[in-house]
């Protein structure tokens, strides 16, 4: 296998990370941790799932061929806002602990991790011959290069890199420069700033620090439920696989990486993605140096962090009230 087509699936398993770091990316610049990030990613992507195998079931058989594009949006469609609604429950719940009952962050972050993992294995252990259930959709919907949907990509190696991936690869870097876009130069993005940095002064200059920590809590899960559909649906091609919490915890190395900033986190993912497969590419070598070499982004995370202790600016560090607790009272 030539270089292009391995840094075509660089790019194909790195949206995942990017999904889940650009959601967690969100949650942290309001000042909270979210260690749940890989079990919000399980939750997406049971519903996920789910949302697309019901409309492919609903729409698919009973469809003309001249109307087959527009079920193939509403497939898309369904699977995306599924995951979105199961991810996002999965931040609210978080929210309600830390924010409302001011639980610990981590211990609850970590239990949420444990209870979504647990979810997708139950939920999996129920659909019996599982390839049945999704690898039809997988097929129909979600692997299908966009640009060439009904006909062949070009041998060219702009095409097979740029061009060759299904949509929600487009949708998972759109949502990226997005967000880096919102955070960076919008009055509602300052204000999240505003109360990850401080929120104590944030609160004094009228931000609702309450609704402002909900609301990240829950679009950023919502985002990064995405991810585990994607991974589900487009790169394991409809097999459920039981290692979205694995690739949950390099999406959070992967905020650190592009030092909370989604924009550097696109470039970022493509790097871990080719990491993370580079392992199963390398030949002379047994399962368990490969299952070694798979630590590398981790490796690569912590360098990073050396690196930036070293440079005290700003720019590079976490916000400031990460992590830590806010009691209104307290000001």
């Amino acid at each position: 296998m030539n270089f292009i087509t391995i840094l075509k699936q660089a790019i194909r398993f790195g949206v995942v990370f990017l999904y889940g770091s650009t959601g967690e990316t969100i949650v942290e610049k309001s000042g909270h941790l979210n260690l749940g990030i890989p079990g919000i990613m399980c939750l997406g992507g049971v519903g996920g799932c789910m949302g697309a195998y019901w409309a492919y079931s609903g729409l698919y058989h009973g469809a003309s061929t001249a109307h087959l594009g527009l079920v193939i949006f509403l497939i898309i469609l369904s699977a995306v806002a599924m995951a979105m609604i199961f991810g996002g429950l999965g931040g609210l719940l978080y929210g309600l602990f830390t924010i409302t009952m001011r639980c610990n962050q981590n211990v609850t972050g970590l239990t949420l991790t444990t209870f979504g993992a647990g979810v997708l294995g139950f939920w999996g252990t129920q659909m019996g011959d599982k390839e049945i259930y999704f690898a039809p959709v997988s097929r129909f919907a979600f692997t299908k290069p966009l640009f060439f949907f009904n006909s062949t990509v070009p041998e060219d190696w702009f095409s097979t890199i740029f061009l060759s991936h299904g949509v929600l690869v487009y949708l998972g870097i759109f949502i990226a420069i997005l967000v880096a876009i919102y955070i960076k130069f919008t009055r509602s993005g300052l204000a999240m700033r505003a109360v990850g940095e401080n929120p104590a002064a944030a609160d004094a200059a009228g931000i609702n620090v309450i609704a402002h920590k909900y609301i990240s809590c829950v679009v950023g899960a919502a985002i990064s439920g995405i991810g585990g559909a994607f991974y589900l649906l487009d790169c394991t091609r409809g097999s459920l696989e039981y290692v979205i919490d694995a690739m949950g915890w390099l999406a959070v190395a992967l905020v650190i990486f592009s030092l909370w900033r989604p924009g550097v986190g696109i470039i970022g993912s493509v790097i871990f993605g080719f990491l993370y497969i580079l392992p199963q590419y390398i030949e002379g070598v047994d399962l368990a140096e490969k299952e070694l070499l798979k630590v590398i982004p981790y490796a690569a995370t912590a360098l990073v962090l050396i690196v930036i202790s070293f440079f005290n600016k700003r720019e590079t560090q976490p916000p400031a009230a990460l992590g830590l607790p806010y009691f209104r009272e307290d000001r």
